[in-house]
């Protein structure tokens, strides 16, 4: 990398020698972390229309910007937009593209934010809308679950214990079991979402600006609830992440629950039901077989 390569580094302004290679490629997350471009973006409007009404942006600043990184995700949405390691990250990436764009006024953007406070939005952006997504799958299913249940409410079927048969319900009985389980789902991934909707946007580094933003403005515009309240906690602490990786966990669990009952009620042992073919496969040696690959 060449010594002008490393000055476009925003952090470069007082070393005096360019990166090495292997350390730009070894910490570079941008291979991974580009996924976020889409909040990473709506995150960067938000923040140049607050410094817009503060007065830090002129009106025109912040036109240019804000349709320069409108024509960034264009970019990137029709896989155009040119993704340097040695640019680092997702968000040196996007910023780096709008100065080429639209020149020094692309800089700033980056006005009394630090990409500690931008990184810890754009994972919750992206959290918010995975959760919501999920929700909208578990809900999917659970009406698939009651709809069928409802049907199968007089077929009788075994009740086991210990693998072993106990006493006799029904089959529309046992779906109610499992839609239970996907609405306590539900419930913890919605908890889950109360903590994650709160806007680290405004912590900068570690310790605020001294910029006159308006982080409500900011927040309401993201359609967080609200901001988060200590700059420090803001941008240091991923408990939200792992609250959700708990809640996708129990969700898998469950999940594996159901499919371990279709593998056993599918098999010539039990012959409780009868996967359609499209969603199992045969054996190259045994043509009786029919499995159910995909429960499993």
């Amino acid at each position: 990398m060449s010594d002008k390569q490393a000055d476009i580094k925003p952090w470069g302004g007082r070393f005096s020698e360019p990166t090495d290679q292997f350390v730009e490629r070894f910490t570079a997350s941008v291979g991974f972390d580009q996924r976020l471009y889409h909040h990473d973006i709506n995150g960067s409007l938000a923040h140049a229309q607050m410094l817009a009404s503060v007065g830090v942006l002129t009106d025109d600043e912040y036109r240019q910007i804000s349709e320069g990184l409108e024509a960034i995700r264009g970019e990137i949405e029709r896989g155009e937009f040119n993704w340097s390691v040695s640019l680092e990250d997702v968000h040196m990436n996007i910023e780096a593209r709008l100065t080429d764009r639209i020149g020094i006024t692309g800089k700033k953007l980056h006005t009394g934010r630090s990409r500690n406070d931008q990184v810890a939005t754009d994972i919750r952006l992206y959290l918010r809308d995975e959760i919501d997504s999920i929700a909208g799958e578990l809900t999917r299913l659970q009406q698939g679950l009651c709809d069928l249940a409802e049907r199968e409410a007089d077929t009788i079927m075994p009740g086991f214990t210990h693998l072993q048969t106990a006493q006799p319900v029904t089959f529309g009985h046992h779906l109610l079991a499992w839609n239970a389980m996907l609405e306590r789902d539900y419930e913890r991934l919605m908890d889950c979402r109360k903590r994650v909707n709160r806007c680290p946007l405004g912590a900068a580094a570690l310790a605020g600006t001294t910029y006159p933003i308006n982080r409500e403005l900011t927040a309401q515009l993201l359609g967080f609830d609200g901001p988060t309240e200590n700059s420090l906690d803001s941008v240091s602490d991923r408990d939200f992440a792992i609250e959700f990786t708990a809640c996708a966990s129990i969700v898998m669990t469950h999940l594996s629950r159901f499919s371990e009952e279709l593998v056993l009620w599918t098999s010539a042992q039990f012959n409780f039901i009868n996967l359609p073919d499209r969603f199992c496969t045969g054996s190259s040696i045994m043509p009786q077989k029919k499995n159910p690959d995909v429960p499993e």
